[in-house]
């Protein structure tokens, strides 16, 4: 489906300043390194600066300053990248769904359905599910019985949602997702083996939740496990039984919460960080990339952990008690050095 819109218009949903004619028609989006008659472009990263006197772009989102020098047409906003963001769902080209249920799903009878929801072929809606208004459900994905979901969920192709699990309104959960298996939950018994606890706890999404593919959340032992309103996972990310999530959080891939670990609101998880368990972090605080939090932190900021090589695990607890004194014992050896000249 080919998109067409005019400068104007674009200029009018972002609500910019355009420079140029707002007549002039804008078919797509692109990089400025590869853009073309007819693309609309933006400049958000200041290491890209130096393409935007050869890019060949319709035109451009910039901030005011870097207007200044450009001397093709442009739309003139705060942040061009948000503005990207915005505008990218009016050249998305994946399909739209219509309203209505394929004749291969199976939906039981006492599950309810409202009449402008889309299911796709071979999905299965079990006993005693609700599907709000406007969601759209893609092919082979299961929704377990008792589960409600909001309005306007989108819910991918091959997503297994478990019994008695909750979303909120405008989820959206990505291919191969399992959001509601049992946690990993096992008690030692007296022959050397395990015994299975069941978890009896469910899960709860908030509103406007994004969940990447092949990513799990699992239910809750006892409680459930809780994720805020306007968080984004990424794919392959784990969320253990009883974790509590806040508001506006960000998990980027490989990043994991083991079980009944508490993240604050507007915390990043960044590539591979994890948390281990029934430790809490803090509103506002990102643990970079790889980061291991052992223990709670309770000061918002920007933390790091180290990578070794494996060793005994306490010959390597004392060598990281020593990393943190690392700074203040080399400020007393520079003393003792200037002592001794």
């Amino acid at each position: 489906m080919s998109r067409d819109y005019s400068l104007g218009e674009i200029a009018t949903h972002l609500t910019a300043q355009l420079r140029g004619n707002p007549e002039t028609r804008i078919t797509g989006l692109n990089s400025l390194k590869n853009a073309s008659a007819g693309q609309l472009s933006f400049l958000s990263n200041p290491k890209y600066a130096s393409q935007l006197g050869n890019c060949n772009a319709e035109a451009v989102m910039l901030t005011a300053e870097q207007a200044e020098t450009y001397t093709g047409d442009c739309l003139i906003l705060a942040d061009p990248y948000l503005g990207y963001a915005k505008l990218s769902s009016w050249f998305d080209p994946a399909p739209q769904r219509s309203v209505g249920i394929h004749p291969s799903a199976v939906v039981h009878p006492s599950a309810l359905v409202k009449d402008d929801v889309y299911l796709g072929p071979n999905v299965v809606v079990e006993a005693g599910a609700v599907l709000a208004s406007g969601c759209q459900i893609e092919a082979n994905s299961f929704i377990g019985a008792r589960a409600i979901l909001g309005e306007h969920c989108h819910i991918s192709a091959n997503v297994t949602l478990c019994h008695g699990i909750v979303l909120g309104d405008y989820v959206r959960v990505h291919s191969g997702t399992v959001i509601g298996a049992d946690g990993f939950g096992f008690a030692p018994d007296e022959a050397g083996g395990y015994q299975k606890i069941h978890q009896i706890g469910s899960v709860e999404i908030g509103n406007n939740v994004e969940i990447g593919a092949c990513s799990t959340i699992d239910r809750g032992a006892l409680e459930n496990t809780i994720i805020g309103n306007g968080v984004i996972v990424d794919n392959h990310v784990q969320i253990a039984h009883n974790v509590v999530i806040g508001d506006n959080s960000a998990l980027a891939a490989f990043s994991g919460l083991a079980g009944s670990a508490t993240l604050g609101a507007n915390c990043t998880l960044a590539g591979a960080a994890c948390v281990v368990g029934h430790i809490s972090i803090c509103d506002n605080v990102v643990l970079t990339a790889r980061t291991l939090a052992t223990k709670s932190i309770t000061v918002p900021g920007v933390y790091s952990s180290s990578v070794t090589s494996a060793l005994p695990s306490l010959e390597w607890r004392k060598n990281a008690a020593r990393m943190g004194q690392l700074d203040s014992m080399a400020r007393r050896l520079k003393d003792l050095e200037k002592q001794q000249k």
